[in-house]
């Protein structure tokens, strides 16, 4: 199955042609007749999208709508409203309460099911499935639709340009950038970056040139720096067949011209909303990606990162018939500071530490926490005299100069480092490397600490 549809409509005949239809197109239909039912369906099924009947007995749209929204395990479902009046308030209401899109019966095939298509792959960057942790109950509730964003409308006619910057422009608080042709659009793309790049393109296509527009569209979606850009087409005419293609192309929206400004600009309101949500969803993912390779005390990575990072750099290691080195770093007498001091001078010892390692460590060295008070820097492409050196210049960094504490004492911390080096036979064997190196710490240790000890191969 694509995926699950919830119908909620109070007339069974409609409820059995939309079933039939999209069951024919593999996908998976769920039915309510009334508000309550798709109330509790959404939540229980959670469908990939909602098509609403505007007009059920027993709650009004708007209210359904909303609910929808605040419910946390419900509000990035995609509603598509449906009725059977051609009226745009209702259109501009039911935009306001929510909907993603409002369709007016007789509702082509073709449209519907590449409106379908195109509300389902843009829910991707808003499921909360794809959280790390933490169940969508607990997601924070989505941004107002008001806040003021970047839009730029594109038009292939400078008159075209005035009128809409004129009709749209009062409806909108934000930055608004006017293209009256392609070349200048794709120049000042090319020239932006992800805090410069308008958030909404309005691309309106004229009679005569029904496939700049397609073309327009189809070049934002390649781009690297627009591709997650909201996109709406704004057409000379209303032929669904055509509002398909546009969709399945990958467009956000599609409007004809003839449409009232103020319903363009709701529209245009909601794809911005859209695409802040999908933004900082993005952003969450990444943070929590980050988060869970990062040591937070430290800021350095951690264990869960750095030895399957480690094994990367034996493999390519060996493919290039380099050597890699692998130090194990232990802060010494460091249960003394916590006894004495506090956890606050401990925590302070290691950030320390971990600063003045990762300051005097290369570029592409890795640096990571993997125990209490214990570090491991992994060095590719290294020599054993390159290694040693830099493992030496590690102590004297770390011993140099007294670390402040909290409280303001003083201390000297020394630290002593266990020392591997691979060859072409082991290169791949990087937990083997890790210890020989640990072999080598605990004779740094015994040997009087604050110093480097190599590995029994290395030596």
């Amino acid at each position: 199955m694509v995926g699950k549809i919830l119908i909620v409509d109070d007339v069974a005949t409609n409820r059995i042609v939309l079933k039939v239809k999209l069951s024919a197109a593999f996908y998976l239909p769920v039915i309510a007749a009334d508000a309550v039912s798709c109330l509790a369906l959404a939540r229980a099924e959670r469908p990939d999208l909602i098509l609403l009947e505007q007009a059920l007995p027993d709650m009004q749209n708007a209210e359904v709508l909303r609910r929808l929204a605040q419910d946390p395990v419900t509000r990035t479902i995609p509603v598509i409203v449906i009725t059977s009046r051609h009226d745009p308030d209702i259109r501009i209401a039911a935009l306001a309460a929510g909907a993603q899109d409002v369709l007016s019966r007789p509702v082509h095939d073709q449209m519907l099911l590449a409106r379908i298509r195109s509300l389902i792959r843009a829910r991707t960057d808003l499921d909360p499935a794809q959280d790390l942790d933490g169940p969508a109950e607990l997601d924070e509730a989505a941004a107002s639709f008001g806040y003021p964003g970047k839009m730029a409308i594109v038009t292939t006619t400078e008159t075209g340009a005035k009128g809409w910057q004129a009709s749209l422009h009062p409806e909108f608080s934000g930055q608004m950038t006017v293209f009256d042709n392609a070349h200048d659009l794709a120049a000042a793309i090319s020239d932006a970056d992800a805090a410069t790049v308008p958030d909404v393109f309005a691309i309106e296509t004229g009679p005569d040139d029904t496939e700049s527009g397609l073309r327009i569209l189809s070049e934002l979606r390649s781009s690297q720096i627009a591709r997650h850009s909201a996109i709406c087409l704004i057409r000379p005419d209303d032929d669904p067949e055509k509002a398909a293609l546009a969709f399945d192309m990958g467009a956000d929206d599609v409007v004809p011209a003839a449409m009232s400004p103020a319903e363009i600009m709701r529209r245009l309101q909601r794809l911005l909303a859209r695409k802040r949500e999908a933004d900082q969803h993005r952003a969450a993912i990444g943070d929590r990606l980050r988060l869970a390779v990062i040591d937070p005390l430290t800021g350095i990575y951690n264990r869960r990162f750095a030895l399957p990072h480690m094994a990367q750099i034996g493999r390519r290691a060996m493919d290039e018939g380099t050597n890699f080195a692998a130090f194990v770093v232990d802060i010494d007498r460091f249960k003394r500071v916590n006894d004495r001091h506090g956890h606050a001078a401990g925590d302070a010892v290691l950030v320390e530490v971990a600063h003045r390692m990762a300051a005097n460590l290369r570029p592409g060295d890795l640096l990571a926490r993997i125990g209490g008070e214990e570090f491991l820097a992994v060095l590719p492409n290294v020599t054993l005299a390159e290694a040693q050196g830099i493992a030496e210049r590690l102590c004297r960094a770390i011993s140099a100069d007294n670390f402040h504490l909290p409280d303001g004492t003083t201390l000297q911390i020394t630290v002593s480092i266990g020392m591997a080096i691979s060859d072409a036979a082991r290169a791949e064997q990087a937990n083997a490397l890790i210890e020989e190196a640990d072999l080598a710490l605990l004779a740094a240790k015994s040997a009087g600490r604050n110093q480097v000890t190599l590995g029994r191969s290395a030596a």
